[in-house]
């Protein structure tokens, strides 16, 4: 189980990656700050309640599509949410991907800070 520490840093920097999301897409749209933090509330929920289960449920279009379906998993918890959430709108299914791979790249930036993660490369010797 997740610590509620973890949960409520996970909630924070979905609100930071939401609002990022809408600035870069004029098709996403944030009505006001609560909208927003309630969007990153039900998106953090969202994945990881969801989330788990819909990668089991779509492994083998995972594994053929050599990752690229996880995109349009995350794209489409993204969907939900604004469908769930009052103030918070994603107009079209690209503009859902492409606020999928932002949120994704700022959590991923954003755990490399949080903690102490090396990024090692391959060195040939």
């Amino acid at each position: 189980m997740y610590k509620s520490n973890f949960f409520i840093y996970r909630i924070c920097v979905n609100t930071i990656a939401l609002g990022f999301a809408a600035l870069l897409f004029k098709h996403i749209v944030v009505n006001s700050f609560l909208s927003l933090f309630l969007g990153a509330i039900l998106l953090t929920l969202l994945n990881f309640v969801l989330k788990p289960i819909l990668l089991i449920l779509t492994l083998p279009i995972q594994i053929l599509s050599l990752g690229f379906f996880y995109i349009i998993t995350n794209a489409f918890i993204l969907k939900l949410t604004s469908v769930i959430t009052d103030g918070f709108y994603i107009d079209g299914f690209w503009a859902a991907v492409g606020g999928s791979i932002v949120i994704g790249i700022v959590n991923f930036i954003f755990d490399l800070f949080a903690t102490n993660a090396e990024i090692r490369f391959f060195e040939w010797k």
